[in-house]
C-alpha cells in the first residue's frame, strides 16, 4: 500500500474511482497505484499535478532507482582481474587522452615492462600531461605492502625496476614524475575522463585484483572521488630525481 498516495487522496477528498476517472485510465489501475505499483511516467506527472504532491514524496523509491542508473551509467566496465585489460586494452586506454594521462601506483611495473606501452607514453607526452606516482622505494607504506603481498623486499626492487625502465620517458619535458610514501587502497590509472581504478585487496597481488572502469559526467560521484583521491596523493608525494 502507498499510505502517501492514499493520505494524499484522502486530503483531496478522492477516491481511486476519481482518480481514474480525471486520468482516463482504468479503475483497476488507479487501485493497483494505490496498492504500491509505480505508474508511468506521464501517470506521475499527472498525478503530481492534480494532487500538488512532488514525485519523490508520492514515490520515494525514483530517488533510490535515479541515484542507482545514475551509478551504472558511470561504470563503464568491470574486470575481475587487471590482467584482464592486457596490451591492447591499455594501449587504446591512454591512446585516448588529448589532455592528461595519470598513473598513481606502486611500481606500475607490467607498465613499465612493456616498451611498447612506455613508447606511446613517450609520443603522447608531446601533447599530453603525463603524471605519475609511485611508491618511494624505502618508504614504510611500501614495505608494508611487500609484506601484505608476502614479497617482502621484491616491491622496493619492482620500484626500483620501474624507474629504470621509464628513464626514456621520464626525460620527456611533458612527464612529471613524484614518488610517494602513502598506502594505496587502490592504484588508479586517468586518462582525460575515463579512470581505471585497481583494487589492492589484503594479501592478493594487484595483478589478481579486481580493475573498475569509471567514466567522467556531469554527475559522476565515484569518478570524481577518486580523481581526489589521486590529487590529494599527488600534492603529498615529492618531486625527487631518478637514481
Amino acid at each position: 500500500m502507498n499510505e502517501v498516495l492514499r493520505r494524499a487522496l484522502y486530503s483531496a477528498n478522492l477516491t481511486a474511482q476519481d482518480l481514474a476517472a480525471k486520468l482516463l485510465v482504468d479503475p483497476k489501475t488507479a487501485d493497483r497505484w494505490v496498492r504500491g505499483n509505480l505508474p508511468h511516467p506521464h501517470s506521475r506527472a499527472a498525478l503530481t499535478q492534480l494532487l500538488g504532491v512532488d514525485e519523490e514524496v508520492l514515490w520515494p523509491e525514483l530517488r533510490k532507482l535515479a541515484e542507482s542508473r545514475r551509478s551504472s551509467a558511470e561504470i563503464a566496465g568491470i574486470y575481475p582481474r587487471r590482467t584482464t585489460i592486457g596490451q591492447k586494452g591499455w594501449l587504446r586506454f591512454f591512446e585516448s587522452a588529448e589532455s592528461e594521462i595519470g598513473i598513481l601506483a606502486y611500481s606500475a611495473l607490467f607498465l613499465a615492462e612493456d616498451a611498447r606501452i612506455v613508447g606511446m607514453l613517450r609520443a603522447k607526452s608531446r601533447t599530453v600531461r603525463v603524471r605519475i606516482a609511485l611508491g618511494a622505494p624505502d618508504s614504510a607504506s611500501v614495505i608494508e605492502r611487500g609484506a601484505e603481498e608476502d614479497i617482502g623486499e621484491a616491491m622496493p626492487a619492482k620500484i626500483r625496476n620501474s624507474l629504470a625502465l621509464l628513464e626514456p620517458l621520464l626525460r620527456e619535458e611533458g612527464v612529471e614524475l613524484r614518488l610517494h610514501d602513502t598506502v594505496l587502497y587502490n592504484s588508479i590509472y586517468r586518462s582525460d575522463g575515463d579512470l581505471l581504478v585497481n583494487q589492492h585487496a589484503y594479501g592478493i597481488p594487484a595483478a589478481q585484483s579486481p580493475m573498475y572502469h569509471y567514466r567522467q559526467s556531469a554527475q559522476s560521484e565515484m569518478f570524481d572521488s577518486y580523481a581526489a583521491s589521486f590529487e590529494a596523493v599527488w600534492a603529498k608525494s615529492e618531486v625527487r630525481p631518478v637514481r
